[in-house]
């Protein structure tokens, strides 16, 4: 028999978890969070915040060493990596507690511990039962090793990219997607070696290449030795370094930090006990209101299909909890889910690439305007980016945006709002926007699309 009962238990208290269970709330229904570390989850204090952190602290050295072009003159300029290192401490704190507070709001209970299902769909958390109208499974993702070589001091995953004591003289970074590239691009801006080594046949795999094109040119100039279509193999983890093969080619570095992959934190859900399902990929299985093969348990985020990304979270925690409480909602249409990488340059995305439409048998028109084109590119230092738009030929529909530059995963909302609210390339096209300012870019790139763009 549970000792306690809520209405909505939601376990894991991250992104996806603390939105789902403010919802739910919000909704009138008893709640409580199940969290075995911090509020906030890994998003908040080992990944998303403190890499974003890093990576501002990165831009402001970066600008401050190259500002004499611009008038301002820094000598001195140098990284204090212990203040770094508190202020990614302070950063996550603070919004940790910030987490705790909309808890205290909203009447939220927060229990300390590892939640595991039991038979009746209830979770157990230390020894204790507490019984559960609805669950809310929100435990998100773990980082994987590759093939034939573990974590260690010398073998890190992301986290041990972002916390490590000293600023390091040398590092490779294996797996060049979002993360690989951020902590690749906040590197290199530091003053550390690195070189960035992807399997794949370009960096930033899922991204138009038109976009990569520009990245990869702008980490090769700053200094990044960008290897790809090659594996790393031969891994030797010494006392002090890390040796390894790619391709034709060997390296020694302080530390090998592997971003490659993620899998979803089931180990301790105990799952099977509730009769909730996998799918073939080992993600839990859900509909399209988030609900598993159990009625009772729903799951969100890194646990499921799409995206391993903290804002599609949490939309799935809002629908999950308003399906959990019976109101009115709508699932997350999971190909408005934008991407953004926080690299220099930005890179942000949504829909079809290029290269994708066409795969998908779509006729195709596209649209592109380097920032440049518009004054603003050339006032902000930024006119290497791009905007680029898919648009179906035939109805107008945009079916990608792409953009990168300095602003792009702010820009990119812009997008994905007309893209969800159904407006076409017509559309659009007579949106005005602020003079002089990077997203006129947008309107340009729209109205390129058929060819009569002012700045193109």
């Amino acid at each position: 028999m549970a000792d306690e009962s809520f209405d909505v238990i939601v376990v894991g208290a991250g992104p996806g978890g603390y939105v789902a269970a403010i919802r739910a709330a919000q909704l009138g229904k008893t709640t409580a969070v199940v969290e075995s570390d911090k509020s906030g989850g890994r998003c908040l204090n080992y990944a998303c915040i403190p890499a974003k952190t890093m990576l501002h602290t990165a831009e402001v050295l970066d600008e401050a060493k190259n500002s004499a072009d611009i008038g301002v003159k820094v000598q001195g300029a140098e990284l204090d990596w212990e203040a770094l290192g508190q202020r990614r401490t302070d950063v996550s704190a603070s919004l940790s507690g910030g987490v705790k507070g909309l808890f205290d709001k909203n009447k939220i209970q927060y229990i300390e511990g590892e939640g595991s299902l039991t038979a009746e769909g209830d979770v157990e958390v230390n020894g204790t039962t507490y019984g559960a109208g609805k669950v809310i499974l929100a435990t998100g993702s773990v980082a994987q090793a590759i093939p034939g070589v573990e974590f260690s001091d010398r073998v890190l995953d992301t986290w041990g990219a972002w916390s490590l004591p000293e600023q390091p003289k040398k590092i490779a970074v294996v797996g060049a997607g979002a993360s690989g590239s951020e902590i690749a691009s906040a590197y290199i801006r530091y003053g550390t070696e690195v070189v960035l080594v992807e399997m794949l046949d370009q960096i930033l795999p899922a991204e138009d290449k038109d976009v990569v094109r520009v990245v990869e040119r702008t980490f090769k100039k700053q200094g990044i030795e960008v290897s790809t279509g090659t594996p790393v193999e031969n891994v030797d983890v010494g006392k002090d370094s890390v040796k390894f093969t790619y391709g034709e080619n060997s390296a020694e570095v302080d530390f090998l930090v592997i971003a490659g992959g993620r899998r979803p934190d089931v180990d301790a859900l105990n799952l099977d006990a509730a009769g909730v399902k996998l799918d073939e990929n080992g993600r839990v299985q859900v509909d399209e209101f988030q609900k598993t093969s159990n009625d009772k348990v729903y799951a969100i985020g890194d646990l499921v299909r799409g995206s391993a990304l903290a804002h599609k979270a949490m939309e799935e925690g809002v629908v999950a909890a308003e399906s959990a409480s019976g109101a009115d909602t709508h699932p997350v249409d999971l190909d408005l889910v934008p991407g953004a990488t926080f690299c220099h340059p930005q890179v942000a995305s949504v829909g079809l690439t290029e290269a994708q439409a066409k795969e998908k048998g779509l006729d195709i028109k596209t649209g592109k305007l380097k920032l440049g084109g518009v004054g603003a590119g050339t006032v902000y230092d930024d006119k290497d980016g791009m905007v680029k738009l898919v648009v179906d030929k035939e109805y107008g529909e945009i079916v990608g945006a792409h953009i990168v530059g300095n602003r792009a995963c702010d820009m990119i909302a812009e997008l994905v709002a007309v893209m969800a609210l159904e407006g076409g390339i017509q559309e659009l096209q007579r949106i005005m926007h602020p003079h002089p300012t990077i997203s006129e870019a947008i309107l340009d790139a729209a109205r390129a699309v058929d060819k009569w763009a002012t700045h193109a």
